[in-house]
């Protein structure tokens, strides 16, 4: 029986024997030959201790600190005082004002004057003076006023020149004409002894705050005649131009009628008995005021 027996050798390029087919034991990877394993662990440290150099080199520190060996036993070294500082300078402390002090000053010695006895006063009457008022005098508007109504009524009087007054007549025939007029009034008659039946219209024209004008057309059935008038009316004294329109009509009403006249009412439609004597001023006037104005309110 013939036995083969054989080494391997250290070609370590095959995984199998090429003489048995056994598998080759792992190399260890000492020795030459066989395929060549990189350490990675090695080139790691190696490139990380290059990029620690290149550091160093490029960020290392401009200054160097030279740190002197410990000075041996023996030897003396001189160390350099200290400089002093300079002590702060102390404020000067602010000088206290001295408040002068008030002086007394010397009590003066009151010297008692004996006054003397003043002698009892003599109570003299003396008579209340009296004391004369003088009116206050008119403001000047007043009679710059009243000289322009003054004014206006010359001017008047020279535009419309009165006719020339009868002569005077007598007391006893001033007083036969009254006797005669208020019996023939009575009766119902005129001085004439012909029963009188006249009567006019008024109409008021050119009205304004100071002035008027009112028309007045009368007739007479008797002698059947008409005729026309016309008055300027200014305010005057009165309190306004209304008041002085309607004294001013119961004046040209008197001269016609002194007495009892009737009176056609449009505001009350009727006829009203009404009279022109002196005693029914106030009367009248209030009448008139309400036919001519009705909204009129003092």
């Amino acid at each position: 029986m013939f036995q083969f027996s054989h080494t391997h050798g250290a070609d370590h390029s095959h995984e199998y024997c090429e003489a048995c087919g056994q598998r080759l034991p792992p190399h260890d990877g000492y020795g030459y030959g066989g395929p060549r394993k990189h350490n990675r662990i090695g080139i790691g440290i190696s490139i990380a201790l290059h990029l620690l150099i290149v550091l160093y080199y490029l960020f290392h520190p401009q200054e160097k600190i030279s740190l002197k060996p410990p000075a041996k036993e023996g030897e003396m070294v001189w160390v350099a005082p200290l400089k002093d500082k300079p002590a702060p300078k102390a404020k000067p402390e602010p000088k206290k004002t001295e408040v002068a002090k008030a002086q007394p000053q010397p009590r003066r010695e009151s010297k008692a004057v004996a006054k003397k006895a003043a002698p009892p006063k003599l109570e003299t009457y003396v008579p209340p003076v009296q004391a004369t008022m003088k009116p206050p005098p008119t403001p000047a508007v007043e009679e710059d006023m009243m000289a322009r109504v003054e004014a206006a009524r010359k001017r008047r009087a020279d535009a419309n020149p009165q006719p020339a007054q009868e002569p005077q007549e007598s007391e006893a025939d001033r007083a036969n004409r009254i006797a005669r007029a208020n019996i023939m009034g009575a009766m119902g008659r005129n001085a004439a002894g012909e029963r009188e039946d006249t009567g006019g219209i008024f109409s008021i024209i050119n009205k304004t705050g100071l002035s008027a004008d009112i028309k007045f057309r009368g007739w007479n059935t008797n002698f059947k005649r008409q005729w026309s008038q016309q008055v300027h009316v200014e305010l005057g004294t009165d309190i306004d131009i209304e008041t002085a329109i309607v004294r001013r009509m119961i004046e040209l009403i008197r001269k016609e009628k002194p007495g009892e006249f009737q009176w056609e009412s449009h505001r009350l439609g009727k006829v009203i008995t009404m009279n022109a004597g002196k005693q029914y001023q106030a009367e009248l006037e209030a009448f008139l005021l309400k036919e001519f104005f009705p909204n009129y309110r003092r």
